[in-house]
């Protein structure tokens, strides 16, 4: 397993607490976020990473995404994912599955919870049950970055390199300044290129 793709995809679990905790400053960094809409500044977060080509800006961008990816706007859904979190650090993941389930079921527009449940099937091997939660991710937001990187993995994983291939370059259409999925496209491309001559 390469390590851009399994970080990148299981990304989601691992800075939820850092993105809480980072919330506030968040609300200071875009001073416009009260007069707009969660999708706008989505749209405007995603042109800057698009256009910025210093990695470590686009990163911050990244991060901001990830924050706003992770707005729930319920009470409920946000103590089930801190159940889920801390039953994951617990390595509970029946558990955390169940209460993934439920944030699903109770909010099925919250990409969020596809994601971290597809993140938690990938990481037990079903990934079948991965993948769908992927496409559902991506149903709902096209641009996640981690869910294509999470699917990218799967394909290789399965030995259809072409199509990680194309989720890579999906990946970095998005957010080109990824070095880690800059390396793995071209390291991707190259075996791809040996296996044809």
């Amino acid at each position: 397993m390469r390590f851009f793709m399994l970080t990148a995809f299981c990304l989601s679990l691992s800075l939820t607490g850092a993105l809480a905790q980072t919330a506030d400053k968040a609300s200071l960094d875009t001073s416009s976020s009260a007069f707009t809409t969660p999708a706008q500044r989505l749209d405007t977060l995603f042109s800057e990473l698009k256009r910025e080509s210093d990695p470590d800006k686009a990163r911050s961008i990244a991060d901001q995404i990830r924050r706003e990816w992770q707005e729930s706007g319920s009470a409920t859904i946000n103590l089930l994912i801190q159940w889920t979190d801390k039953a994951i650090s617990e390595e509970n993941n029946a558990a955390a599955l169940d209460f993934l389930d439920e944030a699903i079921r109770l909010k099925p527009d919250y990409v969020e919870g596809w994601n971290r449940r597809a993140t938690l099937h990938f990481k037990s091997g079903n990934y079948r049950k991965s993948m769908s939660d992927i496409n559902q991710v991506l149903r709902i937001e096209p641009r996640h970055f981690g869910a294509l990187a999470g699917m990218a993995a799967i394909m290789e994983q399965t030995g259809r390199d072409e199509m990680a291939l194309k989720a890579l370059e999906k990946v970095l259409d998005l957010y080109p300044a990824e070095r880690d999925a800059q390396k793995e496209l071209g390291d991707l491309a190259e075996k791809l290129t040996g296996q044809r001559t």
